[in-house]
């Protein structure tokens, strides 16, 4: 096999939203593919009908698009080898599951779920190892069966496990692996309602898609030998598999939202860059050597190999992630973040804020607040002074921990008459402010401070004279103006 010749697939069920795990798998297939020149094909496995999520199917799609992992095959990009829909392909699986009961490699079973229960229950009370089944109906006789079929019984279509022996594969991240045939269950190919299990789907898929490689999560490791036995009752040629590691949370517990691990949609929301999920979820399991944390995706395509998977747990560290956001927002020109700011300042900015906000106006802010936030979620709290109509804070906030009400009185009357005529720019503004706080005696920390207060409403904020420029003369000279009227009213 060329390189050339390599096909992958990412086959997420619509059961609920993508989440880091899930999108991890389709990154590292979708990496795999553009590094060899292979096929990409996107497959929604949509047969478990009663977990279906609306909206499931569009969020995943969308999710995809937006980290830039684009499919040649799949949903909206059509491909030779459709549908790419699982519940569209239902007549194959239903033709396969009878032609395995035909070869002898699968039998009807007709065993009710209330059955199926009191068997588990009758295990758990004798402490034995726990099965799915017990082989009840594996060897019924016609007569048996003709009976169950004659009471309306609608069968399921169980595999026939050999009962001796091991299944054996390589795991391209693994290495050999076996399982003893006597741990397995006589797992169900097609359910009575004609659809199938995963385990039957996936397994015909894979092989009519001609797809190479099974990049997967590490959690269908234990599905693997099933699929094997599979492959070889239907006289397939398997795929390559390669089980991905686990992602864990930073105490090595099972990866959870108490993790910060939500959907990828969320993420979205909240205002992670691509570019930054891309290289953050890239490094989760795989690595280029023990130092190397910023790839673009350029980087990762040419440096992507299997061989560099780890096998050991990854860790989810949102820190991190919020890091390499920050780090990302700080590479993009005034111009990008402005445009991708917009969008979130109209959603989070409060109703009282003038609509449509200026993107001039949020392209001059830009520079002031890009070190000062790692999400975009973050910013209409950080920068709501900039576009409120009056702020509200105490008179006390304006005195800081030093002045005294005179003399903060003294300070902001000086400097609104010095501001009057001033030319409205930073270095103006410094130019003479500085000077005016050695005029009235005062320290220049706590000059400024009273002025940022009074400008901002806050004792922390972006730049003072910057920020003075950007709000402008009339707004400054306003927010002065109130603050006085704040300390003339203190008592």
């Amino acid at each position: 096999m060329t390189e050339s010749n390599v096909r992958v697939r990412f086959a997420p069920s619509p059961t609920g939203y993508p989440h880091v795990g899930n999108i991890r798998t389709a990154l590292f297939n979708w990496l795999f593919a553009r590094h060899s020149g292979g096929s990409f094909i996107v497959r929604i496995e949509d047969t478990d009908v009663n977990r279906k999520v609306e909206g499931a199917i569009e969020a995943i799609l969308d999710s995809l698009r937006w980290l830039g992992i684009d499919w040649d095959e799949g949903p909206d990009a059509g491909g030779s080898y459709g549908p790419y829909f699982q519940s569209q392909r239902l007549d194959i699986y239903q033709k396969t599951a009878q032609h395995l009961l035909a070869e002898g490699h699968a039998y009807p079973c007709y065993c009710s779920e209330e059955r199926l229960a009191q068997m588990r229950a009758e295990m758990a009370r004798r402490k034995e190892s726990m099965r799915s089944y017990d082989r009840r109906c594996r060897n019924l006789t016609q007569e048996e069966r003709a009976r169950f079929e004659a009471q309306g019984i609608v069968p399921v279509i169980r595999f026939k496990i050999p009962l001796e022996g091991q299944t054996r594969f390589n795991d391209l991240i693994k290495g050999d692996v076996a399982f003893d045939n006597s741990t397995l269950d006589d797992f169900v190919l097609l359910k009575s309602d004609g659809y199938p299990t995963y385990h039957l789907a996936n397994v015909i898929d894979d092989h009519l898609m001609k797809i190479t490689h099974v990049l997967r999560a590490d959690e269908w490791l234990s599905s693997t030998p099933r699929h094997i036995l599979l492959y070889s009752a239907l006289g397939y040629r398997p795929p390559l598999f390669a089980h991905l590691p686990m992602i864990l949370g930073p105490d090595r517990s099972k990866l959870s939202k108490r993790h910060g691990a939500t959907a990828i949609t969320e993420y979205r929301e909240q205002g992670y860059l691509p570019q930054a999920m891309i290289n953050f979820l890239a490094l989760l399991g795989w690595s280029l050597d023990d130092h190397t944390e910023l790839f673009t995706k350029e980087e990762l395509i040419q440096n992507f190999s299997i061989e560099r998977i780890s096998k050991t747990s990854a860790i989810f560290n949102l820190d991190k992630l919020k890091w390499m956001n920050g780090v990302y927002i700080r590479n993009l020109s005034a111009d990008e973040l402005a445009d991708l700011l917009m969008p979130f300042l109209d959603r989070d900015l409060p109703p009282s804020v003038q609509r449509p906000i200026s993107r001039e106006y949020v392209k001059r802010i830009v520079p002031l607040i890009r070190e000062r936030f790692t999400i975009m979620e973050e910013v209409a709290e950080l920068c709501m002074f900039f576009f409120a109509d009056e702020l509200a804070y105490n008179a006390d906030l304006l005195l800081g921990k030093k002045l005294n009400k005179e003399d903060a009185i003294r300070g902001l009357e000086a400097a609104l008459k010095r501001l009057q005529a001033l030319p409205f720019d930073a270095k103006s503004l410094e130019d003479a402010l500085r000077p005016l706080a050695t005029e009235l005696a005062l320290k220049a920390g706590d000059f400024f401070g009273l002025l940022r207060v009074a400008v901002t409403g806050r004792t922390a904020a972006p730049p003072l004279f910057q920020t003075m420029e950007a709000l402008g003369r009339e707004r400054c000279l306003r927010r002065i103006e109130a603050a006085l009227r704040k300390l003339q009213d203190k008592g």
